[in-house]
């Protein structure tokens, strides 16, 4: 597969997760199929910002919008070129082949307006034994009741996602007034989106791609 037409955006807002946007990072670097950008976006921490950019390899940038996730994912599209965004929170790690499965979804299925993948949970106290797979959508991550096979979902879950720049376009991007927060507030801003655009485009899908697989770490905290 030739160099893949797809950036690839990491948000950030806290040095307390540095190791984790240091890993993340290299994972999308040591890709099959390289990203044409790679794009760290910092959310109001300056000091954050000046060791990204002293010490990543990706190009790293200020969010000058509005604070919370949907704002900097917002300038991190602003930040790049390619035709297709794929999102990547800063404490997962993409699987070697992540991006070369999300071009396959879009190479099979060229209608889709998106294209995201699984999502499995890192614990790092281990799974509670009370917490079912069901419920994994809560802390982030892919949960059982998803489809095992590629599919048309509502929507995609933002640790691992992918938009086609157009769509992103058609509807303005993220709404920033619902974008996640450091206290945890926020987070609906991905569900919106997706719903958005699918109204804009009701005959183009939303493609689940299970291959592509990130690992997403919970911490013991969560």
């Amino acid at each position: 597969m030739p160099d893949p037409e797809i950036a690839v955006v990491i948000c950030a807002y806290s040095l307390e997760r540095w190791d984790a946007l240091v890993a993340a990072v290299a994972s999308v670097a040591a890709q099959g199929s390289r990203a044409r950008e790679i794009v760290v976006v910092i959310d109001h921490n300056e000091e954050l910002r000046e060791r990204a950019a002293g010490e990543l390899d990706a190009g790293v940038i200020a969010n000058d919008g509005r604070r919370g996730l949907a704002g900097a994912r917002n300038a991190g599209v602003a930040a790049t070129a390619a035709p297709i965004v794929a999102f990547l929170d800063d404490d997962a790690l993409a699987q070697p082949d992540w991006l070369e499965q999300l071009l396959t979804g879009y190479a099979e299925r060229p209608q889709a307006l998106g294209v995201g993948g699984s999502i499995e949970p890192d614990w790092e106290a281990g799974r509670p034994v009370w917490f079912p797979e069901e419920f994994d959508w809560v802390v982030g991550c892919s949960y059982r009741g998803l489809p095992t096979e590629p599919a048309a979902v509502r929507n995609l879950i933002g640790a691992n996602m992918s938009v086609r720049r157009g769509a992103l376009e058609a509807v303005g991007g993220f709404r920033e007034e619902l974008g996640r927060l450091p206290s945890g507030a926020g987070a609906v801003e991905e569900t919106d989106f997706c719903i958005r655009v699918q109204e804009r485009f009701p005959e183009r899908p939303w493609v689940y791609w299970p291959a592509a697989r990130v690992s997403h770490t919970v911490p013991a905290a969560r």
